[in-house]
């Protein structure tokens, strides 16, 4: 070591400092990683708690909020940059780190957070986190990409459309290639609707509310948010959307129970179903895939209203104990029970309606649980298949002849939706059953493109709801 070297001071260590902020959304990105969790589902108790401990403010909250979110939302977009910054295979990065990076990037192409304080926000996350090591790769990644703008690193990373149509789709929208081609041919037609329809899923959807009839109105919830807060819902009669930042759990009528958080696509579905044609009785009503309640609680204030009653059936029993939360003080009469409706326990041709919302893919709720696009795999739906078959078929024994059967998902993938419908309509994997189609579109009135029917698939670019389907059908012998 030299004269020079040997009299030059070393530099003091500095404790690197813990910003509650990122430390926050750090946490959650690695429980949604870590333990396959949704962040839906971790990050509000999380936020409760920080806020208890007057860590955060309201402008706290929301950045960790669009933090999490969007690093999930733009994730395979960002895997992408942060890819063509180092010389190792992705895969080769520990996830931990791979969360700062993801993190940091958001902020840098995602964010209007100035390029330094973001750089220097995430070196001292890493440095938290990480230890002093990995935090100067951390800089050196980031400062690669602080060196350009996002829709310049889209060229760079991105093959161009007349090449690769899918590929160009799936790194500039932030999809899985498989997920954007199964978008794609659900919604058929050219590039301009399947962009519109990724732009959607990567945007934060609306908090929607539902007045539950007879136990609370669209006009009690706006007196209570107000002109600013409360908006009418688009298509629904009993939906008030709730303006950026309000909060459900503030609303006396929320805290009860006579109103709850329910997507507008989800309102629709049960109301199509309470309001098909039907001949003959109308007095017993099953909601065979209950949980966690919120279609069940609209089902069964409207049956009330007709002084029908709702037999509410879930096969999970935390989640049975979700839809008896959710009916708790219906004015009619209702039964939740925990039960598997493959292999129902009631006797065939005991209901004049039947809902069966069948467990699916949620590619139709990617806005809601972005992390679900890059958790699932094609083979899953091969899994589905049999259960959503299954719970056709029993819901059709379920109905008496001449009732009704809604089958609805959340997804709106083709082998999930009208195939499965086919299927069972034509005995394949099992005998055919003896029903036909209504046409679902006039039970959504004033509701747009909506297709050929008879069956209804929403979109969220087109209707600001979730991608749920629905297929009505009467059964005939």
């Amino acid at each position: 070591m030299n004269e020079q070297a040997r009299r030059r001071p070393h530099k003091p260590y500095r404790r690197p400092k813990k910003d509650p902020v990122r430390m926050l959304a750090f946490e959650v990105l690695r429980a949604v990683d870590d333990r396959d969790a949704y962040a839906n589902l971790v990050l509000p108790p999380l936020l409760k708690k920080a806020r208890e401990k007057d860590d955060f403010d309201a402008r706290d909250a929301a950045l960790a909020t669009e933090l999490v979110y969007g690093t999930l939302r733009r994730q395979g977009t960002y895997d992408a940059i942060i890819a063509a910054c180092i010389d190792r295979p992705l895969r080769e990065v520990d996830p931990p780190v791979l969360d700062v990076l993801a993190l940091g990037a958001h902020q840098l192409l995602g964010t209007r957070i100035p390029t330094h304080a973001a750089v220097s926000a995430s070196v001292e996350l890493a440095r938290v986190v990480l230890g002093d090591g990995r935090a100067k790769f951390v800089n050196a990644v980031l400062r690669k990409i602080a060196q350009d703008d996002l829709d310049t690193w889209l060229e760079r990373v991105a093959p161009p459309y007349d090449e690769d149509a899918e590929d160009h789709l799936a790194i500039v929208h932030s999809h899985p290639r498989w997920v954007v081609s199964a978008l794609w041919d659900s919604l058929g037609g050219g590039r301009a609707g399947i962009e519109d329809l990724l732009d959607a899923d990567n945007e934060r959807p609306e908090v929607t509310l539902v007045a539950r009839p007879g136990r609370s109105t669209t006009d009690e919830l706006f007196d209570v948010l107000g002109e600013e807060s409360g908006l009418p819902g688009r298509w629904s009669p009993y939906a008030v959307r709730l303006a950026e930042g309000g909060e459900p759990g503030a609303i006396e009528a929320v805290r009860e129970g006579r109103a709850g958080v329910q997507d507008e696509g989800s309102q629709l579905v049960a109301i199509a179903l309470a309001n098909a044609p039907l001949e003959g009785s109308d007095e017993r009503w099953l909601d065979g895939c209950a949980g966690p309640g919120g279609k069940a609680a609209l089902l069964a204030a409207l049956a009330a209203e007709r002084g029908a009653s709702l037999l509410a059936s879930e096969k999970q029993p935390h989640r049975a104990r979700l839809v008896e939360r959710a009916l708790a003080g219906n004015p009619g009469p209702y039964q939740v029970i925990a039960a598997d409706g493959t292999r129902p326990p009631w006797r065939p041709g005991s209901f004049d309606r039947v809902l069966v919302d069948v467990p699916c893919s949620g590619l139709g709720a990617l806005r809601r649980r972005p992390e679900a696009r890059w958790r699932r795999r094609p083979e899953d739906l091969e899994g589905f298949a049999p259960l959503q078959r299954g719970l056709l078929r029993e819901a059709l024994n379920a109905v008496r002849v001449g009732g009704v059967v809604g089958y609805a998902t959340c997804s709106p993938h083709l082998a999930e939706t009208r195939v499965v419908v086919d299927d069972v309509l034509k005995g394949r994997g099992g005998p055919p059953m003896e029903a036909e189609w209504l046409d679902a579109r006039p039970l959504m009135p004033g509701v747009p493109a909506l297709g050929d029917g008879p069956d209804v698939q929403l979109w969220p670019h087109l209707h600001g709801t979730d991608a749920m389907y629905l297929a009505l059908l009467r059964r005939t012998a």
